[in-house]
């Protein structure tokens, strides 16, 4: 469904990323790891059209995205739920709902965003009971669940979510993957950039492992959970004299 192939980008002078490749599938749930600085959320804008790569392509459903305007990617399906929520905190929680559907009610009136509605509400229950409520004033894990159920108001085809877990208590973490889980077991793939690593591995189809803009190694979220040389030498701090990309068996 989503293949990224060879992707350079950056901003002005610095390169982030460096000949990154990777893909998601139908019905994949796939990770993307690695510390502060490896170029994540780089790789997600680029994806996403925020940042405009320089060399190599994204493709989405067959489609070449490479550079596209973003809104014409969310049309596609592609939707980015992105890091730090950007939610409007004096809307309410339902006029933040209702702008992840701006584009589709413009078109077709308001009464289109009705299932999208009543689905982010079964999703999370606790956004009905305070849809009336500013968005600022939720806790940090309302928010999230607030930003997850806005981008699913764009009936997207597949999910892009950076760092969701960023700042969350440990049972609110939980909970928010329980619901990225569901959403991947009813059909609908997701590309997640984790911090959290361990978490990250633990339910992923397949991740992958930036250090320095580049792909030092990818493998099944189980394989990765087992291999603790690779936790400690990439994501535990310990650095090693040269980056060596490294393949684990694929699923």
């Amino acid at each position: 469904m989503l293949h990224v192939e060879d992707l350079v980008a950056g901003y002005g002078s610095i390169t982030a990323l460096r000949g990154v490749s990777l893909t998601v599938e139908p019905k994949e749930l796939v990770s993307v790891v690695g510390a502060n600085g490896a170029g994540k959320s780089t790789l997600l804008r680029a994806i996403s059209g925020l940042v405009r790569p320089t060399r190599g392509h994204v493709r989405f459903d067959g489609a070449d995205v490479t550079g596209a305007p973003m809104h014409r990617i969310v049309q596609r399906g592609l939707v980015q739920v992105p890091e730090g929520r950007q939610l409007f905190p004096s809307l309410t929680v339902e006029e933040n709902l209702l702008l992840g559907g701006f584009a589709r009610a413009a078109w077709k009136g308001r009464g289109v965003l009705a299932p999208e509605m009543e689905h982010a509400y079964a999703l999370f229950p606790r956004l009905a009971e305070r849809r009336r409520q500013a968005a600022g004033t939720l806790s940090g894990g309302e928010q999230q669940m607030l930003a997850i159920g806005r981008a699913l108001m764009a009936r997207p085809r597949m999910l892009i979510l950076d760092e969701p877990s960023l700042g969350l208590a440990p049972l609110v973490v939980e909970e928010l993957f329980a619901v990225i889980r569901r959403l991947r077991d009813d059909g609908m793939p997701s590309l997640l950039v984790e911090q959290n690593a361990r978490a990250a591995a633990a339910f992923s189809e397949r991740v992958y492992v930036l250090r320095q803009g580049t792909v030092v190694a990818v493998g099944r979220g189980s394989d990765m959970l087992r291999d603790r040389s690779l936790f400690d030498a990439y994501l535990g701090g310990r650095r090693e004299a040269e980056p060596q990309t490294r393949a684990m068996e694929r699923p």
